[in-house]
């Protein structure tokens, strides 16, 4: 196949462009040279130009597939789904489990309701308007494509390359080992995938010429946050303490979901974040890798980034997510001297 990727330099993108060319496919990757300006795999066509008004780089090419890794706004993705539907044979969206309206049901399915833009809402992502605007996105790609169009919603991402650091924070503060700040309650369930995992499958529907919409998150099994945490542990060869602090008490102290405890959703009013049923794309083929794989091959780029941030910087990476260890002892303190009250 001649595939277009749209981004491709950074995460999943990435994955996806080294695996296609791994696989014997032709690959073109568009994008602005700002993410991963040096970036270039061998065989790959790198075409450098901004999706946004500048697609008039792309020339006349055709490919039989574009996947858009980086679609946000949906007057963006009408540009590039309307240019394209006649060059290419099938246009893979990667959207987002977000786009379904609050509270997104416990075992949703990709029938649930969608979520509404806010009256108003300027072209920005912000918590609100980034699962609607993912969800227009959907419907200007399948405008255009119809049966054609492949739309994927992952929750989580992680793996080697996650910029965004959320699943790195866990290994990180695992390596440290000791008491640490665990969010909630053991039992409650989190979902993640591993971006090379989620590569493989999106291109295998690509190759078996699918279509439709999808939920990609796993793993296949329930994972609990205290399994994850003591598989993590174990994995890494590290010892450790949760302390399990009450959703309502980590709340009121002003404590980020998924942001400063990464994985972490409350229960109450979100709990379906982390239990989307992702039963289609398991008969679809979606296959997940062991935990203990992602654990580890993450933490082996966290250490490359860092000794690269070093080098190339002079400073440690400067992390995007987690807490930081002066708050999370400062917490750790005031949950124990209340629970010892």
């Amino acid at each position: 196949m001649r595939i277009l990727i749209l981004g491709g330099s950074l995460f999943l993108g990435r994955h996806m462009a080294e695996l296609a060319l791994a696989r014997g496919h032709e690959v073109s990757l568009f994008h602005r040279g700002k993410s991963n300006p040096g970036y270039a795999p061998t065989g790959a066509e790198v075409i450098h130009g901004n999706r946004d008004g500048g697609l008039d780089a792309l020339g006349e090419s055709c490919w039989d597939a574009v996947v858009d890794t980086c679609g946000y706004f949906p007057r963006i993705v009408r540009q590039s789904a309307q240019t394209l539907k006649s060059r290419v044979s099938r246009y893979l969206f990667v959207s987002s489990i977000s786009v379904y309206a609050e509270p997104i049901p416990v075992g949703a399915t990709e029938d649930a309701p969608l979520g509404q833009l806010p009256d108003g809402a300027e072209e920005t992502i912000t918590g609100e308007t980034y699962g609607p605007y993912k969800a227009i996105c959907e419907q200007e790609v399948l405008q255009a494509f119809g049966e054609r169009a492949l739309i994927v919603r992952p929750g989580l991402i992680v793996g080697p390359r996650d910029p965004s650091d959320r699943f790195s924070y866990w290994i990180r503060r695992l390596q440290q080992g000791g008491r640490l700040l665990a969010p909630g309650k053991p039992q409650d369930p989190v979902q993640f995938i591993d971006g090379r995992d989620l590569a493989e499958w999106c291109l295998d529907l690509l190759e078996r010429q699918c279509g439709g919409v999808y939920h990609a998150t796993g793993p296949e099994d329930t994972l609990s946050m205290g399994s994850f945490l003591r598989a993590g542990a174990e994995s890494l060869g590290t010892q450790i303490e949760p302390v399990w602090a009450e959703e309502t008490w980590l709340l009121e102290r002003e404590v980020a979901p998924y942001m400063e405890l990464p994985l972490w959703v409350p229960q109450e009013g979100y709990a379906g974040h982390n239990r989307v049923n992702c039963r289609l794309a398991i008969e679809a083929g979606l296959r997940f890798r062991p935990l203990a794989e992602t654990l580890r091959d993450t933490a082996a780029f966290i250490e490359e980034r860092e000794a690269w941030s070093l080098q190339e910087r002079g400073v440690s990476w400067k992390w995007r997510a987690g807490l930081d260890s002066v708050r999370e002892d400062k917490l750790l303190a005031e949950w124990e001297q209340m629970r010892n009250a």
